[in-house]
């Protein structure tokens, strides 16, 4: 069974995957930023160990890692998001820039922090996964005119974390993106297209495919490759 890592998991998609892996025997290290009111979160049965990490502050992600010192982690899973600035503050015209720093702080610079705090975890596996949920609007290929900064921070990780497979082939760390869908959550709203369920689903079918022959790659969450 494999030791698995998820952040963002008191609510949504993130929830999800924790009761996914949980059910199959994983252990499943579920990282939120307040696990005592993590109501949901503390109820999923199974070996869930709720654990306490702020992704964007640097010396959370360190006590984190230094608590977790010597555990082998087989899979990472960045699923920690924010959407950002009000989408009228963040367009061609109008920009709430504190609120577009957060935004970079939480989509890509966090899931780079969770990735090097974690390497020593990660190299103890032997043949670790690191996934990256994303979204499609950070494709250059998909022309959206909304969000520009949430589409901003997502574009910036799926770069790093492209680049990052090329560095972590020769350590045998398999590195991959995903997008979860439309997804009936706060962020999405109740009219999108999939439930957390279905999106938690795919998630963890592409994590699971995730190999060295297909590291770097960009995939829906129903396994269809995604453009870049």
């Amino acid at each position: 069974m494999a030791t698995v890592l998820i952040t963002g998991t008191n609510k949504g998609v993130g929830l999800e995957l924790t009761k996914i892996y949980a059910a199959r025997g994983d252990t499943v290290l579920a990282a939120c930023r307040d696990p005592n009111a993590a109501e949901a979160l503390n109820r999923v049965a199974g070996s869930v160990e709720v654990v306490g990490v702020t992704v964007g502050d640097n010396n959370s992600v360190a006590a984190l890692a230094s608590s977790l010192e010597g555990r082998a982690i087989d899979v990472l899973i960045n699923n920690a998001g924010t959407s950002g600035p009000a989408r009228d503050q963040q367009t061609t015209f109008a920009m709430d820039f504190e609120g577009w720093a957060d935004a970079f702080n939480i989509n890509t610079m966090a899931p780079v922090r969770m990735m090097q705090a974690l390497m020593p975890n990660l190299r103890l596996s032997g043949a670790a996964k690191v996934m990256t949920v994303t979204s499609q609007m950070g494709a250059l290929s998909l022309d959206m005119a909304a969000a520009h900064a949430y589409c901003a921070t997502k574009a910036a990780v799926n770069k790093f974390m492209r680049l990052a497979a090329l560095d972590l082939k020769k350590e045998g760390i398999a590195v991959g993106l995903v997008h979860p869908g439309w997804v009936k959550t706060d962020m999405g709203g109740p009219h999108a297209d999939i439930t957390p369920e279905e999106s938690a689903a795919g998630c963890a079918a592409v994590t699971d495919g995730l190999s060295m022959e297909n590291t770097g790659g960009f995939w829906k969450w129903n396994g269809e490759v995604h453009g870049w």
